[in-house]
């Protein structure tokens, strides 16, 4: 059978079935340098690494740990045991932090959805404080309630040890669980998001800036997520940008400017939508081809995908690509839908290949036993399975 779309004939050949899926995302498609020490970018519907440097290497995240702070309050105003316009008390120790401040006030109570926005746009310690003393018994305790809830997310390298990303030798967090981290605020709390990219927010009178320099362009359709900066960890950016329906996430750590993180960060983003390109194979459910059926009552049976296929690929070879089916054949009935039947395999110049597993598209019935005996005395005469 041929499938013009992607100009490649799939047939069926008599092997065992192979169902072993291979993450595109397990190699980087194409090298590329950069001056932060530490560096990830990744297509946010296929996880495919475009690049990645010391992604695994132990690092000072300074405040882009901050995510972590306001997931742990995302989930609580998820759950419902904080509402928006709850108030927290402001104690001495939150309103004595230093570094960047949203300004809160000794004694004080400050609204949730104003603390959000002191920390998201302001970077602000002091409201990270305000809401890790509001949320557990002490920062201390919020610290560790914060590296107890990273695994569960998927962070397999991280630990907290306040709620800032003040300086610690042992507060450490990598790119590649900084990447995790973002793409879980996007998809689990996905009506909280369009706060990263508020421009400013006055509190007690003061104006301040978004400090993520890529909000600044409105051609590179950056959103979020959170800068950093210490000494020890230099300049750093947790962002995500999305193009014509494709978002990309990027870490990097480790530069030396606040300028040198706003170019790099700019310039690394253009290549990331300017190199590669989603593309769709297969919506989900999709009949991708067919099986011949043996003793059944239909002759064939259609073979479907689960989920919709879509693949992240250099913009040179997105159009050699190559996919065929492997499968024993003919299938012999029962069969049940769902069933899984045979291994589809894409690849593409560069790239290493894919593998996944097609199912049956509906029940096939087996014969009764009159009709089995007139199948086998068919194949036999013609050959035919069928």
């Amino acid at each position: 059978m041929l499938f013009p779309r992607f100009g490649t004939a799939f047939a069926g050949v008599t092997r065992a079935m192979v169902l072993v899926l291979v993450l595109v995302s397990a190699l980087p498609v194409r090298a590329m340098d950069t001056v932060a020490k530490q560096a990830m970018i990744v297509d946010f519907d296929t996880d495919t690494v475009l690049l990645e440097k010391n992604a695994d290497q132990l690092m000072a995240p300074s405040s882009m740990s901050k995510l972590m702070t306001v997931y742990m309050l995302f989930e609580r105003l998820k759950e419902g045991s904080v509402s928006l316009t709850d108030q927290f008390a402001v104690s001495e120790r939150a309103w004595r932090m230093g570094g960047s401040k949203m300004f809160v006030q000794i004694g004080s109570r400050v609204k949730v959805e104003d603390l959000l926005r002191g920390i998201l746009v302001d970077s602000g310690n002091d409201a990270c404080v305000v809401v890790a003393e509001n949320l557990a018994p002490s920062e201390d305790e919020f610290a560790a309630e914060m590296t107890k809830k990273a695994p569960k997310i998927g962070l397999k390298n991280s630990t907290f040890k306040n709620a800032t990303g003040w300086p610690n030798p042992e507060h450490q967090m990598t790119a590649r669980d900084l990447v995790i981290l973002a793409k879980r605020i996007m998809s689990d709390f996905p009506q909280y998001y369009p706060i990263f990219k508020e421009m400013d927010f006055t509190y007690n009178g003061i104006k301040q800036g978004n400090r993520n320099p890529l909000l600044y362009h409105t051609n590179l359709g950056a959103d979020g997520l959170k800068t950093g900066h210490t000494e020890v960890g230099g300049y750093s950016l947790t962002a995500s940008a999305v193009r014509d329906g494709r978002r990309v996430i990027m870490v990097l750590n480790g530069m030396e400017t606040m300028k040198e993180r706003a170019q790099e960060s700019e310039r690394l983003i253009d290549w990331a939508f300017r190199e590669f390109e989603d593309k769709k194979l297969f919506d989900a459910n999709e009949i991708v081809t067919t099986a011949d059926v043996w003793l059944g009552v239909m002759p064939v049976v259609p073979l479907v995908v689960k989920n919709t296929v879509k693949m992240t690929l250099p913009r040179r070879t997105s159009k050699n690509i190559k996919v065929s089916a492997i499968f024993n054949s003919p299938i012999p009935a029962p069969i049940r839908k769902g069933d899984r039947i045979a291994t589809l395999v894409i690849s593409a110049p560069d790239m290493p290949a894919m593998e996944l597993p097609l199912e049956a598209g509906e029940d096939i019935a087996r014969l009764g036993f009159v009709g089995r005996i007139g199948a086998a005395a068919k194949r036999m005469v013609t050959g035919s399975a069928h």
